[in-house]
């Protein structure tokens, strides 16, 4: 279980998250919501050890993420980012074996477990038969699925998304959020998914936290969040809520 007491996270002097608490237990799926600018990113890095707290703590299992290595954080987490252009000649399947160095392998040094790790999170994420193409060659919404193949393989039990279905298209964005959330449900995974998409994240959230001004606006399930009080507080818009006929979640449609 990832756990976050009261943590503040500063640029500087400029606190731009302030007093944020959550648990994460094994198996579920939070998605992160807000405005542009509400420290959802930052949350990410945080969470990752990348950006220390000024105040509060991040546990993972019991241990505090500052007294881990950053081995052992990346046996734990990883990261699919918002920003994963590659600039250099690198096939896809050597991407995604680079997400097996945790596991103490390195270019030129696969195990067949590593092949294999590698090989399913390909198949699982419809990239089959794109192993010897390279990434500066691929469309955005390719690459954004390799680099969730790679997120895969590292077999992390906590995955942290930055907006990840950014690139892809209506299916692929599905596909995703599906692939997401079965890998948490049937292997005690689990993740926070930052996205911009209200619908998606009324289907596929266990619990959705509203961040505004780098505080916690709102936290619950779908149906006790995407109010449309919430919605409007925190994204400044109106909305229509019904459910939606097929999931039964709830719908959110803007009001322009």
């Amino acid at each position: 279980m990832l756990e976050v007491r009261d943590i503040t996270i500063k640029y500087g002097e400029c606190e731009v998250l302030l007093d944020i608490t959550f648990n994460l237990p094994d198996g579920k799926t939070i998605v992160l919501l807000g405005a542009n600018g509400a420290g959802k990113t930052t949350l990410i890095r945080a969470l990752n050890g990348t950006l220390p707290p000024a105040r509060g703590s991040i546990n993972i299992d019991g241990r505090d993420l500052n007294a881990l290595s950053r081995r052992e954080i990346a046996k734990s987490i990883t990261v699919v980012a918002q920003e994963n252009e590659t600039r250099f000649p690198i096939t896809v399947m050597e991407f995604v074996l680079s997400g097996r160095f945790v596991h103490g392998s390195a270019f030129g040094w696969e195990t067949e477990d590593d092949l294999e790790n590698a090989k399913k999170a390909l198949a699982d994420c419809n990239l089959s038969g794109f192993e010897t193409r390279l990434m500066n060659h691929l469309s955005g919404g390719e690459r954004q699925r390799v680099v969730l193949a790679r997120a895969i393989a590292t077999n992390a039990r906590i995955l942290l998304l930055d907006e990840p279905t950014a690139n892809l298209d209506l299916s692929h964005q599905a596909m995703m959020f599906r692939l997401v959330r079965e890998r948490c449900r049937t292997q005690s995974c689990s993740a926070i998914v930052i996205t911009h998409d209200l619908n998606l994240a009324s289907e596929f959230a266990d619990e959705i936290i509203m961040l505004k001004n780098g505080r916690i606006a709102a936290k619950g399930t779908p149906e006790e969040v995407l109010t449309a009080e919430n919605v409007r507080n925190v994204f400044a818009v109106d909305v229509l809520l019904d459910e939606n006929p097929a999931s039964r979640k709830v719908r959110v449609t803007a009001v322009f």
